[in-house]
């Protein structure tokens, strides 16, 4: 290997990836009832929805521009959509422009929001600097609740602790704040801080929610605490204030799993089931396919399956959390077959199934199968992202097909996208075998590939491919 390029792609690609979990939001999100569906575009709801220009601005001034009315509640039921979508970028333009209206009032429940949306389009800096613009007086527990979340979200441990005992000298500090700062523990391993905020939360009188006791639950299953899991769902089963929901032990039939105790696992996993609501099922079962397979019970995993099915319309993320699920089983056979119903069945074709196929056949080492699968892609009319090739050229590199990894690593490059991160054990076993062969040329093309299409940096493109000059001259 080359290892100073392998160590110097590795420092390049690690980056840190997390979700905010939903409880967390709260302080930004507005419970809104969306209108009656109209047709499409005779609404401003439909026309911004359905926009995916750079701006939405010329949109909204449009439709002032033609005299029509502007509901404030409709534009904040487009904001939440936006957020919901990720579109972040829009939601705040829209919060920007109402802002610019002296007819609409703009009143300090927009705050939280814009705040939320700031740190997210621009950075924690920006949120900040909007922060200190907001006067005292309109500095709400919502406000402050939506900045210890920007905190929250950016994993700024010090300036969260700072934010929440801000929050507790003004008597703001209700389940949600300490809920943030719970969850920030949990993602940082500080497990000990936790029982440290349900105590405090006690000796207040702040009540410990279904969220409190879940991340704490969570926490203890992380750290593989099983006695003490099974104390706090004892609590939490017996607190006449939480409605228990199946998430709950679902959770907990993971920790079961993890310590190695199957029974005990089934038995929560049973318990969830009878605790689904009917607007729960879909992500449920998705859920439940994949304990299941930990489980090693194919009968319960096709079981679940088919009450999936049952409720409709089978969506992708079910065939892939099916596929998944049984590869875990070691079905391959009945993965292949899985596929074969979601090609003749999908009403929405989406790439990261038969990307899922190829990376199961090529950890098991079936290329062939796996190159098929991309081949029927391609005869279909779509076409295979970096993501297809470059799992594809992994299994070439376990098998030891180096020409082919090299070509399949060359179209990953060719096919990738912005935010899409190299493999780095591929890259490197690529670089090595051209280095061995004397194709240099080779292995600096494909390095300039990548800083061409904004994978690697200049400082990181220079030194690598002085590695490799160093290496032409080590070998000659």
């Amino acid at each position: 290997m080359l290892t100073m390029i392998k160590k110097k792609l590795l420092a390049h690609s690690l980056y840190e990836y997390y979700r905010s979990s939903s409880w967390v939001s709260y302080y930004c999100n507005q419970t809104l009832t969306p209108n009656p569906v109209a047709a499409a575009g005779t609404t401003l709801f439909h026309r911004l929805i359905g926009f995916h220009e750079p701006s939405v601005v010329p949109v909204l001034d449009q439709w002032v521009g033609e005299g029509k009315p502007i509901d404030q509640v409709d534009l904040h039921r487009i904001i939440k959509q936006f957020r919901k979508f990720g579109r972040f970028k829009h939601a705040l333009q829209i919060c920007q422009w109402m802002d610019d209206k002296s007819y609409l009032d703009n009143t300090h429940k927009d705050v939280p929001v814009r705040l939320d949306l700031i740190s997210k389009v621009y950075g924690i800096e920006h949120a900040e600097e909007y922060f200190n613009t907001i006067p005292d007086t309109s500095r709400v527990m919502q406000v402050y609740g939506a900045l210890l979340n920007c905190y929250a979200e950016a994993r700024f441990l010090n300036k969260a602790e700072a934010t929440m005992q801000k929050m507790r000298d003004l008597g703001y500090s209700g389940s949600l704040a300490y809920n943030v700062m719970m969850g920030l523990y949990s993602f940082t391993s500080k497990y000990e801080k936790l029982d440290l905020l349900m105590e405090e939360m006690d000796q207040k009188g702040i009540q410990i929610d279904k969220f409190t006791y879940c991340i704490r639950l969570n926490a203890y299953v992380k750290a593989s605490e099983i006695q003490k899991m099974e104390t706090l769902l004892l609590r939490m089963e017996a607190d006449p204030h939480v409605n228990m929901e199946w998430h709950a032990y679902t959770m907990v039939a993971n920790g079961y799993l993890k310590a190695g105790d199957k029974k005990k696992a089934l038995t929560c996993l049973k318990k969830s089931e009878y605790l689904i609501k009917p607007s729960q099922k879909k992500s449920a079962y998705e859920n439940l396919l994949t304990l299941y397979a930990s489980a090693g019970r194919k009968d319960e995993v096709y079981r679940v399956w088919n009450l999936y099915k049952k409720l409709g319309r089978v969506y992708n993320q079910g065939y892939l959390c099916l596929m998944s699920s049984l590869a875990k089983l070691d079905c391959i056979n009945d993965v292949e077959r899985v596929y074969k119903e979601w090609e003749a069945r999908y009403k929405r074709f989406d790439l990261q199934v038969p990307n899922l196929a190829v990376t199961i056949y090529c950890k098991k080492g079936l290329l062939e199968k796996a190159e098929a699968t991309i081949k029927g892609v391609i005869e279909r009319g779509n076409e295979p992202n970096a993501a297809t090739w470059s799992r594809l050229a992994l299994g070439y590199v376990k098998k030891d097909e180096m020409e082919k990894a090299v070509e399949a690593t060359r179209k990953s490059i060719l096919s990738s996208y912005p935010g899409w991160t190299v493999d780095t054990v591929t890259l490197s076993a690529c670089l090595d075998y051209l280095s061995q062969k004397g194709s240099l040329d080779e292995a600096e093309e494909m390095i300039k590939s990548l800083k061409e299409k904004g994978h690697l940096s200049e400082m990181v493109y220079k030194s690598i491919v002085k590695s490799l000059s160093e290496e032409s001259v080590i070998a000659t």
